[in-house]
C-alpha cells in the first residue's frame, strides 16, 4: 500500500480497518544471496539501497530482538554534515542530501526537521577553531555560519552568556541540520525494503558464523542455519562479539551512551544547540520534550543502562548553559551501546574474512549517517568496492596510520 492524502481519505471512510501491516514476518528461507546481521537503521538502510539501488532482493535482516530496538531507538536524533577533515566531510553530506529526500524515497513520514545545528564556542581560540570549521564545510559546498553573541543572543536569549568561567561569544551554524524521528527512520526504511522483497526476521539472533575454506558461507542463528553468499555486520555496539564469531578482532571498544528527555513543554527551544564548554547537547522533540545527552560512561560495557555520574555530569553542563532548566522535570533517561573505534571514525569495508563485510566504529554519529552509511555499505557489497565518498573507511587504517581524527584526541576511544 502507498501512502497518500487518498489513501488517508479512502481509509476514514472505511474506518480504518483496511491498513495493512507495514512489513511482513516471514521465516528464514535456507538461503539469501546477502544476509544483514543487525535490524537498526544501519541495517535497514542498507538492505533497502540494495534492493533499490541494487536489484539485489533476495536478502534478509536479521534482528536478535524487534526491529529497531537497539541504537536506532535510543538516541537523541540530531541530523548534521557540520565536520572537518577531508575523509568526513563528503560523507555527512551525502547522508544530509540524503536525508533531504528520504520521505519521498521511502514514503513514509520520517518528521525530517531542518531547524539547524548551532555549536557554541566560549574562548577565540575555539572561535578561531570553528572558523577553520566552517571555512573547510563552504570549500566542501557544506552550509556554514559563523555567528557573534549578538546573534547567537537574538536566536537563543534565554542562555546564560555572561557565565564568568564560560562566556557564550558565538557559534558555528548550519542552517539545514536539524532533527528526525528516529524510529520512524526505522519503521520507513523496514517497510520501504520489505515492498521489494526483503525478509525481516525478528527475533533471530546469529550464535555463529560458518565457515569453509577461510570464507563465510552462513550463519548460526537461534531460529536454525541460514546460508549466504555474502554476510554484512551492522551491530553497532556488538560489532566485536560477533566479529569474534569469525575469529576477528576489531580496533573498537564497546561503552555506554546515555540520552534524556523531560516533560513536555510549550516550544522552547527552535534548533539543536551544543554546548561549547561542555559536551553537552539539545533540542526540543514535537512531543515538546527536551532531548539532550552528553558523554560515554567512562567505561566498557554491553548493558544498555548508564551510571549516576555521568547523569550528574550532564545535568551540570545543562544548568551552565541554560539555568532556566533547573526548573524542568525529567521524564525519563536511557542507554546505547556504542561502538567506538580507535580515531573516533567509521568502518566500512571488507574484512579479511571472504564474504564478510562490516559496517561499525559510529561512535556518535551513527544516526546523522544512517541514509548514507546504508548506502555506500549496499554499494560495497554489491560490486565488491568502496563507493567514493567512504573510501577513507578503511578498516586497516588504523594499521597504515591513516586515521581520521576529527576530534584529535588520539588514539583513545573513550575521549572520542
Amino acid at each position: 500500500m502507498r501512502y497518500s492524502i487518498f489513501s488517508l481519505l479512502s481509509q476514514t471512510l472505511r474506518g480504518h480497518k483496511g491498513w495493512t501491516p507495514a512489513w511482513r514476518d516471514p521465516a528464514p528461507k535456507p538461503e539469501y544471496d546477502v544476509i544483514i546481521i543487525g535490524g537498526g537503521g544501519h541495517g535497514l538502510a542498507t538492505a533497502h539501497y540494495l534492493a533499490s539501488r541494487h536489484g539485489i532482493t533476495n536478502v534478509a535482516v536479521l534482528e536478535k530482538g524487534y526491529l529497531g530496538s537497539g541504537n536506532v531507538g535510543r538516541n537523541t536524533t540530531i541530523i548534521r554534515s557540520n565536520y572537518l577533515l577531508p575523509g568526513n566531510t563528503p560523507f555527512y553530506e551525502l547522508s544530509m542530501k540524503l536525508w533531504e529526500g528520504l520521505e519521498q524515497d521511502l514514503n513514509y513520514n520520517a518528521m525530517v526537521s531542518q531547524r539547524g545545528v548551532l555549536n557554541l564556542y566560549h574562548s577565540d581560540a575555539q572561535r578561531d577553531a570553528f572558523a577553520r570549521r566552517g571555512n573547510a564545510m563552504r570549500l566542501a559546498g557544506v552550509d556554514a555560519e559563523l555567528l557573534g553573541t549578538e546573534q547567537v543572543r537574538a536566536m537563543l536569549p534565554y542562555l546564560d552568556f555572561d557565565n564568568a568561567r564560560f562566556p557564550i561569544q558565538g557559534g558555528l551554524l548550519q542552517r539545514r541540520g536539524g532533527s528526525a524521528r528516529h524510529d520512524a527512520v526505522a519503521w520507513g526504511f523496514a517497510r520501504a525494503a520489505d515492498s521489494r522483497g526483503v525478509d525481516m526476521i525478528q527475533n533471530c539472533e546469529v550464535t555463529g558464523i560458518t565457515m569453509s575454506g577461510g570464507r563465510a558461507i552462513g550463519v548460526e542463528t537461534s531460529r536454525g542455519p541460514i546460508r549466504a553468499k555474502k554476510i554484512a555486520m551492522a551491530v553497532a555496539g556488538n560489532s566485536s562479539r560477533v566479529a569474534a564469531m569469525a575469529g576477528m578482532r576489531l580496533p573498537i571498544e564497546t561503552h555506554v551512551l546515555q540520552a534524556f528527555v523531560s516533560e513536555g513543554l510549550k516550544p522552547l527551544i527552535d534548533c539543536v544547540v551544543t554546548y561549547g564548554a561542555g559536551h553537552f547537547y539539545i533540542s526540543q522533540s514535537d512531543k515538546g520534550g527536551l532531548v539532550f545527552g552528553g558523554d560515554i560512561d567512562g567505561y566498557n560495557s554491553y548493558a544498555q543502562r548508564g551510571n549516576l555520574p555521568v547523569i550528574e555530569d550532564v545535568m551540570e553542563s545543562a544548568m551552565a548553559l541554560w539555568p532556566g532548566l533547573g526548573r524542568v522535570r525529567m521524564l525519563r533517561h536511557w542507554g546505547g551501546v556504542m561502538d567506538m573505534s580507535m580515531d573516533g571514525s567509521p568502518i566500512i569495508d571488507t574484512t579479511p574474512v571472504d564474504g564478510l563485510y562490516l559496517n561499525a566504529g559510529w561512535c556518535y554519529g551513527g544516526f546523522k549517517a544512517t541514509p548514507a552509511s546504508g548506502f555506500c555499505f549496499a554499494h560495497l557489497i554489491a560490486t565488491g568496492q568502496p563507493h567514493e565518498v567512504a573510501t577513507a573507511y578503511r578498516l586497516d587504517r588504523f594499521a597504515t596510520g591513516r586515521v581520521i581524527d576529527e576530534k584529535g584526541a588520539g588514539a583513545q576511544p573513550n575521549l572520542h
